[in-house]
Order: C-alpha cells, then sequence, then structure tokens
C-alpha cells in the first residue's frame, strides 16, 4: 500500500467546510488503498484528517520533529510516530516514505512543504506527483499568482502543469495516479550512467 502525504493546517480553519474536506479525503485515502504520512499532529486539519483514517482503520504514519513533541502536540494515538530532529529532516522522510503529496488548506509551513515537493519534481530529483486540495477555493489566490509567475517568464507551461488541482479528492486522486513527469528523474538518469560505466 502506498501513502500519500498531506501537508496541511495545523489549524483548523475559519469555515468548518475544511475540516470536513479533510475527515473526506481521509475516508476517500482508506477507500481507495493508501497509507497516510503527515506531520504528525493532532491539532488542526493535520488531528482531523489523521483520526478520519484511524477511525476506518486506515494506515497512519506522522513524522515529528522533537521540538515539537515536547510542546506536546503529537498525536499520541497512532501506532506508528517518527521523531526526528528538525523540520528539514521532516520533509525528507516524508517525501522518502511516500509516492504522492496532497496540499490542503494551510499555512506557511504547508506551502513551504509543497513548493519543496513540488521543486524535487520540477529538478527531477524525484518523480512523484504534487496536488492541491482546493477547499472552498482555498488556493484560488495562489493559482492566480502561479499564472502571474507563468506570464513574467519565471514558470514555465509545462512545470505549472506539474502541480494537479481539483475540489474533489477522488478525482484528484486519479489525476494523480496517472501522473507522468515531463522532467527526466536525474537521479535514476545519474544511476544508470553510473552502471554503464561499470559494465
Amino acid at each position: 500500500m502506498s501513502n500519500i502525504c498531506v501537508f496541511c493546517g495545523s489549524s483548523p480553519g475559519a469555515r468548518p467546510e475544511y475540516a470536513a474536506a479533510a475527515e473526506e479525503l481521509g475516508a476517500v485515502l482508506v477507500e481507495s488503498g493508501h497509507g497516510l504520512a503527515y506531520g504528525g499532529g493532532h491539532v488542526g486539519l493535520m488531528g482531523v484528517i489523521a483520526d478520519a483514517m484511524l477511525e476506518r482503520k486506515g494506515r497512519v504514519i506522522g513524522v515529528v520533529p522533537r521540538s515539537l513533541l515536547e510542546r506536546e502536540v503529537a498525536h499520541t494515538g497512532l501506532d506508528d510516530l517518527r521523531v526526528v530532529g528538525g523540520m528539514h529532516e521532516r520533509k525528507a522522510m516524508l517525501a522518502e516514505m511516500s509516492s504522492g503529496f496532497i496540499a490542503m488548506p494551510g499555512g506557511f509551513g504547508t506551502l513551504d512543504e509543497i513548493f519543496e515537493a513540488l521543486t524535487w519534481t520540477q529538478l527531477g530529483i524525484q518523480s512523484k506527483p504534487c496536488g492541491l486540495l482546493n477547499v472552498g477555493g482555498y488556493f484560488d489566490g495562489l493559482l492566480r499568482f502561479i499564472e502571474h509567475a507563468c506570464a513574467e517568464g519565471f514558470v514555465g507551461a509545462s512545470y505549472r502543469d506539474l502541480l494537479m488541482v481539483h475540489e474533489d479528492p477522488k478525482v484528484l486522486l486519479g489525476m494523480m495516479a496517472g501522473f507522468e513527469s515531463p522532467v527526466e528523474d536525474k537521479a535514476a538518469v545519474a544511476l544508470a550512467k553510473s552502471r554503464r560505466r561499470r559494465s
């Protein structure tokens, strides 16, 4: 069973539809046979999606930096909670164990995490799909900015299309399942070249 990494707010947000969407995404992940990899928190949307998975007997892996564990925001109901030294280590571990990434509504941390994953795909460091679950149009302003960045020549059209967007979690997961990166997997290419040199 593959894991989907979900980035989302440690706050529930201002509208109840955000928590409802987190619960729905958790249910859809279990239904589709995916596990959840996430930041390990019990607060905000993080807690909602983890609880939705656990209630349905889904697999949940939390990765939390020690500093946040000590602030008592870690989810104590997880069978698999991994404690790491810092935020960079957390992101690397989540990326390693996941086959794709979804961002739900969240703040600076959520944006940092999904754009780092997207950048790794753009650079060919990984070939994993990245999606936005656009609950209630939350990401509409961000999507307008991305179009602006394309128009200004800072983001190529092919790279813009690396970020998949939908408001329905089932549709978004289907889009991600059919993802084929237009970017060369640089790690795989380097490995192939190394093997050819040795043979």
